[in-house]
């Protein structure tokens, strides 16, 4: 007599479906807001006035994503306040991106393959969660809070005159959604590029030994950097002071940093300005270039640097030590078979797409301007929510405004990219001929 089949305990396979997606959903959001809480704690950003910290908090998760929040306000005929943010800090997307991909593929082990209908649905019961979070998070993120106008008799006389200037931050609800769409599309399409734990339909598994080895080895060299950045930042922190905003930055923006040194290190140029106050650690030599006469347009490069400090001209043989043991890497990853101009091309395609991600999100636009009849706004309110929205202090005190630049000159940075990993891959694919690849059995093994 047959037995009757029994189902496991648990939820029903849409529900479960729908469980899972909300888990990837909240481990992103939880890994970036404990990364950002803390961050904008030792930058200062719990001492905002009208309990405001919730709010900056919601908005540096949204520029994690790409988003951007513009600041604005006045004080009616006598003043007003223009303002705009779009920075990614990459400290708090990368936790979140790690902690998304690494619950999104927990929930996939122990699986060579997927059929391609169930990854979809994976996908995008996923992203539709996503979209509702970033909404839930653009309502977050606004906040308006009161400026003082200085002593008693400035309020007082500001009072009698019915001036209540008044500084307000919010997220672009359109931009903030639909570029952190495409912030969790790219995630899932690295995490499938780099992990072997991602199962593929099967469709695609001829590739994989195509795209994983060298985007795995990418993904190393800029984990490298990021150690390499990490233990600087805890040395500067411990040595030279003041380690608060050092670890802030660590905590909010290390990637943005030293990303930016791998770039510059392959020859990459960014263009940038910086005029007023940031309030920002930011390495020394970096500053001075951004810091030009007038306020005029500066040109970030390896000799540009070099002339603050000559020290950066080890940023070329560590890229190129990187790249080279990472093309090795890669190599000794892919089947034997494969053939060395094979592996070159590979690596050259892999480290152009990696400069050419690190260029867009290494971009800063940040635009503070006010006008001011009577009233100066340059202390606390404006200059406080900005600092810490971007990690530092008020960067209007004494000021009338300012702006921080910085943009990649990709349609020479990514060709360079090509360059380097087409050399590098053909030396490391030279060298792994030597030693026995990945998977591969001895000769005399019996």
């Amino acid at each position: 007599m047959q037995q009757p089949t029994t189902r496991a305990a648990g939820p029903p396979g849409a529900v479960r479906g729908w469980l899972d997606a909300l888990a990837v959903v909240l481990a992103g959001l939880v890994a970036m807001a404990a990364v950002a809480a803390l961050g904008l704690w030792l930058a200062g950003a719990d001492d905002l006035p009208d309990g405001g910290f919730p709010a900056v908090l919601a908005a540096t998760l949204a520029l994690a994503v790409g988003g951007t929040v513009e600041l604005d306000g006045g004080a009616g005929d006598f003043a007003a306040v223009g303002a705009g943010i779009s920075a990614m800090p990459l400290s708090v997307s990368v936790v979140g991106a790690v902690a998304m991909a690494e619950v999104f593929l927990r929930q996939l082990r122990f699986r060579a393959v997927a059929g391609g209908g169930e990854l979809l649905g994976r996908i995008g019961r996923t992203l539709l969660l996503w979209v509702l979070a970033l909404v839930l998070l653009t309502l977050g993120a606004r906040h308006g809070f009161v400026v003082p106008l200085g002593g008693d008799l400035a309020q007082s006389i500001g009072g009698a005159l019915g001036l209540t200037p008044e500084v307000g931050f919010r997220a672009d609800g359109p931009t903030t959604v639909g570029i952190g769409l495409a912030w969790l599309l790219v995630v899932f399409a690295v995490t499938f590029a780099v992990s072997r734990r991602a199962p593929l339909p099967p469709a695609l598994v001829r590739y994989q030994f195509a795209v994983r080895p060298p985007a795995f080895a990418l993904w190393l060299v800029l984990l490298a950097y990021l150690a390499i950045g990490a233990v600087a930042g805890v040395l500067t922190a411990v040595v030279h002071g003041n380690p608060r905003q050092t670890l802030a930055v660590v905590l909010l923006a290390l990637p943005d940093l030293v990303w930016l040194a791998f770039g510059i290190g392959l020859g990459a140029t960014w263009h940038g300005r910086l005029v007023g106050g940031l309030g920002l650690p930011v390495p020394k030599p970096l500053s001075a270039v951004l810091r030009t006469p007038g306020g005029g347009p500066a040109t970030i490069d390896l000799g540009a640097l070099a002339e603050q400090d000559a020290r950066s001209w080890w940023l070329l043989p560590l890229a190129a030590v990187l790249l080279l043991a990472a093309a090795f890497l890669a190599a000794r990853r892919a089947p034997r078979t494969v053939r060395l101009w094979r592996h070159a091309v590979r690596f050259a395609l892999a480290t152009a797409v990696t400069v050419l991600l690190v260029g867009l999100w290494t971009r800063v636009d940040a635009d503070y301007g006010l006008s001011v009849l009577g009233v100066g706004l340059g202390q606390g309110g404006l200059g406080d929510l900005l600092g810490a929205v971007l990690g530092g202090g008020n960067p209007l005190a004494g000021l009338g405004g300012g702006s921080l630049t910085l943009r990649p000159v990709l349609w020479t940075a990514v060709p360079l990219a090509a360059g380097w990993g087409l050399l590098t891959g053909a030396l490391g694919a030279l060298l792994a001929t030597r030693v026995r690849h990945r998977g591969e059995v001895p000769a005399d093994a019996e």
